[in-house]
């Protein structure tokens, strides 16, 4: 059974986990310090209890920034990434935000490709953004 429920920071070592399994983008304390964040919300989504995918987005003023979205490796390609997308968004148009802002990595193919179907569009770019000198593309999906 899958569901999708919002994840307490009492529970940032089971995100630290799937990230470190994943794309290693935060530490420990990295994850910790996210959930602190004021306007932060840390969706997960569950396959039979087990957490297979995380989305960390910030709400600023009118607007969610999504920071981080992952999917176990194993459960990759699936429709659980969509699933949770989906319903991030579904909860970006509840609370009446105008858009939603996120930025990848130009070296990551399939992830632009991902928020291309959900209509996200480039609004620029960050150039030599990320260590290994990659641009970061920044992406902006409106919502009304």
């Amino acid at each position: 059974m899958i569901t999708i429920k919002e994840i307490k920071e009492k529970d940032h070592e089971l995100c630290y986990e799937l990230d470190s399994h994943t794309i290693s983008l935060w530490s420990k304390k990295q994850w910790a310090n996210e959930f602190r964040k004021e306007g932060t919300k840390v969706f997960g989504l569950n396959l039979s209890n087990v957490l297979i995918a995380i989305c960390v987005i910030q709400f600023v003023a009118d607007e969610a920034h999504l920071n981080y979205l992952s999917v176990n490796y194993k459960f990759q390609r699936q429709g659980f990434g969509s699933n949770l997308m989906s319903y991030v968004l579904k909860q970006c148009k509840t609370s009446k935000l105008s858009k939603v802002l996120l930025e990848v990595s130009s070296k990551n193919v399939i992830a632009d490709i991902f928020y291309d179907n959900f209509n996200f569009i480039n609004v620029g770019i960050r150039e030599k953004y990320y260590k290994d000198g990659s641009d970061a593309l920044l992406k902006e999906k409106k919502l009304i």
